[in-house]
């Protein structure tokens, strides 16, 4: 090969290496119109913060500080996530207060219901085209771009904490984009976990003085929900399902 094509090669050789540099570090490329592909650039960092599976969230209620009457964290959660507030049946409503007696011992508890974040998702397992989707961090979440609107995953549910969008959306928050024609529910406020900040109900419960919702990583021994769980009987509702759900319930 003579000199001057020996340097055509080389010229050739180390372009093609620059091209998939680049694209070894363009990982946020977007794959279908709002739906990113986060992977690891050349020099092995991510371009975004990716849910991490060192983490799980989860929540901590204690029914017995959950005041009757009380409608603080599904408010706070509607205003959050811009729901209407409503509670009829084309309304979506991503945490509900329920009253629930002891049949046996007549107690009387309040418990609010939302998506349990369980660790194996019935929702997920039969949702048709993978929009019911759970993080690595635990939190359960649907993607509206290729939500069918099925319902499988609403029929699945164990907990009722799905709500289907019937009619069209105005004055949404622009941080929670939701769609006509899909299913949704607590999302644990994601956009505020991904800013260290905690979901609107826990926070609203705390302001309010009632101090009955805990949230935090449910993995690390030292946060206080885990120090709770420790030293506190709790519940799974359903527990026989075999869930092993992130939201559970004291004084029940």
């Amino acid at each position: 090969m003579s000199e001057q094509n020996k340097q055509v090669h080389e010229t050739a050789n180390n372009d093609r290496r620059d091209f998939l540099k680049v694209g070894a570090g363009v990982a946020g490329l977007a794959l279908a119109p709002g739906v990113l592909f986060y992977g690891i650039s050349a020099e092995g960092k991510a371009p975004d913060a990716p849910a991490s599976a060192k983490v799980r969230w989860g929540m901590l209620i204690d029914t017995s500080k959950c005041a009757d009457g009380c409608d603080s964290c599904a408010t706070a959660c509607a205003t959050e996530n811009g729901l209407s507030g409503q509670t009829g049946p084309q309304d979506s409503q991503w945490i509900r207060k329920m009253h629930i007696k002891n049949l046996q011992t007549g107690a009387e508890h309040n418990l609010p219901m939302l998506c349990q974040h369980c660790e194996n998702p019935p929702c997920v397992d039969v949702c048709p085209t993978g929009a019911s989707m759970k993080r690595a961090d635990g939190i359960v979440l649907v993607d509206r771009h290729i939500c069918i609107g099925c319902r499988y995953c609403m029929m699945a549910c164990p907990y009722k904490a799905r709500s289907f969008v019937h009619e069209p959306l105005t004055d949404q928050n622009p941080e929670v984009p939701r769609g006509q024609g899909c299913v949704e529910s607590c999302t644990f406020c994601v956009q505020r976990v991904d800013r260290d900040e905690t979901p609107a109900c826990v926070e609203a419960c705390s302001k309010d003085g009632h101090m009955a919702m805990m949230f935090g990583d449910l993995r690390d021994p030292n946060s206080d929900i885990a120090r709770a769980l420790q030293s506190y009987a709790t519940t799974e509702v359903r527990a026989d399902l075999g869930l092993n759900t992130g939201v559970r319930y004291q004084g029940i």
